[in-house]
């Protein structure tokens, strides 16, 4: 694929680094690998997103149709109130010297209804239609080194990466072009496995601070705060939710109280 005016060379990264959120299995929920030492995330040396600014941006027309649009607006007032809340703060014990992780904002967000996404979609097509928005688009911002762009796909399109399809394997994933780009994919929770019991709005946005924290933490994955055997700050944790004010969020692991908070 040529590269565009304003658009990065997609260099795949190494695919075991690429973690995800894994599929809501209630018979597992909190339970650590037999004979695994417990958790510890070390720090690898890269990049932490310190101030993230989020970018939300809905990925089919569909998301300008009633149920959906009203969803749109949800997840807009989510990262509003939640880039700001304790769930960020309580990142601080990832601090680094020179990197001090602190609350965030949204900085907008974009409807891109074309081309539509159809029944799935690949994490390269997902990477060259952020290239080609940020290239051809104003409305999108350029990649920074605290920018987090978030893709959410409409219902009835599922995502594939590393020969795995979301709702069969994973229900999304956060990753990264070249140390440059950073984003997620979420996939609509149309299967048990991407609702775990919950309303699809408290599933989205688990999911969603599942991976925001590991993006804030490990913005290349794998060379941020990782555990080879555990993953990331969320892996640790996934499925296990609380409510930051009005919002279901899941919990994340902590180095320092040595369990999921």
């Amino acid at each position: 694929m040529a590269v565009g005016q304003g658009e990065f060379a997609v260099v795949p990264g190494p695919s075991d680094l690429i973690r995800i959120v894994p599929l809501h299995v209630p018979e597992q929920l909190g339970l650590l690998p037999t004979g695994a030492a417990a958790p510890h995330l070390s720090y690898r040396g890269g990049p932490l997103l310190t101030a993230v600014e989020v970018f939300p941006v809905l990925w089919g027309a569909e998301w300008q149709q009633p149920p959906l649009n009203g969803t749109a607006t949800q997840l807009e007032t989510f990262f509003d109130y939640i880039l700001t809340s304790a769930l960020i703060d309580q990142l601080a014990e990832y601090n680094v010297p020179g990197q001090a992780i602190g609350r965030g904002k949204r900085v907008g967000s974009a409807l891109v209804s074309a081309p539509a996404p159809k029944h799935s979609v690949t994490d390269s097509a997902v990477q060259h239609m952020l290239q080609h928005q940020i290239g051809t688009n104003a409305a999108f911002p350029r990649p920074s080194a605290n920018r987090l762009y978030f893709v959410y796909l409409p219902p009835g399109v599922s995502v594939v990466h590393g020969g795995s399809r979301s709702c069969q394997a994973f229900c999304g994933y956060h990753s990264d072009v070249r140390g440059q780009l950073f984003y997620a994919v979420m996939p609509y929770p149309g299967c048990a496995g991407c609702v775990g019991g919950l309303a699809p709005l408290d599933a989205l946005t688990s999911t969603s601070s599942h991976e925001l924290c590991e993006a804030i933490t490990d913005a290349v994955p794998g060379q941020g705060w990782y555990d080879d055997v555990h993953g990331q700050i969320g892996d640790i944790c996934a499925w296990q939710t609380k409510r930051v004010g009005p919002y279901t969020v899941q919990l994340e692991w902590s180095n320092q109280q040595v369990r999921c908070i």
